[in-house]
């Protein structure tokens, strides 16, 4: 029977189960991040070489001019040495990791998740999933706060894969897509699109795409052309925080 069962738990009948609990579900990007994996023991003894923790998104890829959602590993996390669990024994190892700041926001279709995974000798691996709320950092927030102010509501947030020009760590980068429903540029702006190039604690590097409503011939013959979009890239750093909403209203009308 010890044979037998062993046999089974090599093709994953009856081998070890891991259950990930986090301290809660929803988190500002940057976030210490806890919580405890839970090992249950199945039928035999088993070898676990590694837990390990792997925060995933998932982001728009394109392949021969079809779009598929894909995921992405943002960051990798070895929580455990080798050890051995017995049958039936539990095992619980807490952990504590912090969400890179730059992880995406969870809004539109973005999802971002911990993944679990066991690593066991002669067996199949077994993992989990639990996924959580991310919301932006402090200055990603302030400046949606001010865009916001200035009479922009957000229509669309998507992770999409980035060009090479602008690909960091990541193959994507998230997109915000902002339409203007009063205030200045009520009327001047079709639109305007906020890509975060790469973020810390201290400051956010950023491009903005402003792009110019068409006005008469010549301007619907520009939006044609594609010619009535404007890329700017700017830095934002805590010191800007003061005065935040007239620096982004200065650089917005610039090109409006």
């Amino acid at each position: 029977m010890s044979f037998f069962n062993k046999m089974l738990a090599s093709i994953g009948v009856g081998s070890a189960k891991v259950d990930t609990k986090l301290e809660k579900s929803s988190y500002t990007a940057g976030e210490l991040l806890r919580g405890e994996v839970e090992i249950y023991g199945g039928n035999v003894e088993q070898q676990i070489d590694a837990i390990y923790l792997t925060l995933y998104t998932t982001y728009i890829k394109e392949v021969d001019d079809n779009k598929y959602t894909s995921k992405a590993a943002i960051e990798k996390f070895r929580v455990s040495e080798p050890f051995s669990i017995s049958a039936n024994e539990t095992k619980i190892i807490p952990f504590s990791f912090n969400l890179p700041v730059d992880v995406p926001i969870t809004v539109g279709r973005t999802q971002v998740w911990v993944a679990t995974e066991l690593d066991i000798r002669s067996g199949v691996d077994s993992t989990d999933k639990d996924y959580i709320e991310i919301r932006p950092s402090k200055i990603a927030s302030r400046i949606f706060d001010e865009i916001q102010a200035l009479g922009f509501r957000l229509r669309e947030a998507e992770c999409e894969q980035a060009s090479y020009k602008y690909r960091s760590k990541y193959p994507f980068i998230q997109e915000f897509e902002f339409v203007p429903v009063g205030g200045a540029f009520r009327g001047r702006l079709d639109e305007l699109e906020i890509v975060f190039v790469s973020q810390s604690e201290s400051s956010v590097d950023l491009i903005m795409q402003v792009d110019r409503k068409a006005r008469g011939f010549g301007g619907f013959l520009a939006e044609a052309l594609d010619a009535d979009e404007t890329h700017l890239r700017m830095t934002i750093s805590q010191s800007d925080l003061h005065n935040l909403g007239e620096i982004l209203r200065q650089t917005i009308a610039r090109y409006a």
